[in-house]
């Protein structure tokens, strides 16, 4: 059994962008990343997305799905109705590069600065010891798939402008509106337009001044990880 179901798809880079309403045929057993492929090849050849294994291993193609961090190969068109308009949006807690594309560099920037284990340097070869509560403690970090979603749920980067900096690194900024808002406005430090993009508020538009973004900006920035 098949249907045509409404997507609504970001599109923009770390400037500019909007929702572009797409109607794209689904097939039972589905996920949103079957219908993303769909619509590169039907539609919208140039729609950038990142994805790898297509089996929840990898992290790669993590998104928002009506708002919610998700994985696209994990989430089953099934659990949406037929006449839901499904909107996919990338990760609001880092910089947009293309589309459903955000730049997670400043994960592997942090990684990189983590330093190597090395026993202490009076025991011989093979002379040190663990305790298997340490071994376990270390492979608990070995289970990470970096889809970095826990990243994007929180709410100390999601909500407050002046974290943002630091966690994406120099060369970007985000700018965002309140959790409880529908507005998402990626933007750059070196942004110089104003206008709103992206998520029309779901609200009347005489309601819309409750969706603008807080102007206040403060000093403080968040300590590295």
């Amino acid at each position: 059994m098949s249907y045509n179901a409404r997507f609504r798809i970001w599109r923009g880079d770390d400037t500019d962008g909007e929702l572009e309403d797409f109607s794209v045929e689904v097939k039972e057993g589905e996920v949103i990343l079957d219908i993303i492929h769909r619509l590169q090849a039907t539609q919208t050849p140039d729609l950038a997305v990142r994805w790898n294994c297509k089996a929840g291993k990898c992290g790669s193609c993590s998104a928002e799905v009506n708002g919610r961090p998700r994985l696209m190969c994990m989430t089953r068109m099934s659990t949406f109705t037929e006449d839901e308009v499904i909107t996919v949006t990338p990760l609001r807690a880092f910089p947009v590069i293309k589309d459903l594309v955000t730049d997670v560099s400043f994960n592997y920037q942090k990684a990189r600065e983590v330093p190597a284990f090395a026993p202490p340097m009076e025991l011989a070869l093979g002379e040190y010891r663990m305790q298997q509560v340490d071994v376990e403690r270390s492979q608990e970090f070995r289970k990470c798939i970096e889809c970095f979603l826990c990243q994007d749920t929180c709410h100390v980067i999601r909500d407050h402008d002046e974290n943002k900096e630091s966690f994406a690194g120099p060369r970007f900024f985000i700018r965002l509106a309140s959790w409880t808002c529908t507005r998402w406005t990626p933007r750059t430090a070196s942004a110089k337009r104003r206008r709103p993009t992206a998520w029309a508020c779901a609200t009347s538009p005489s309601a819309a001044p409750r969706c603008a973004p807080s102007t206040s900006r403060s000093r403080t920035t968040r300590s590295s990880r």
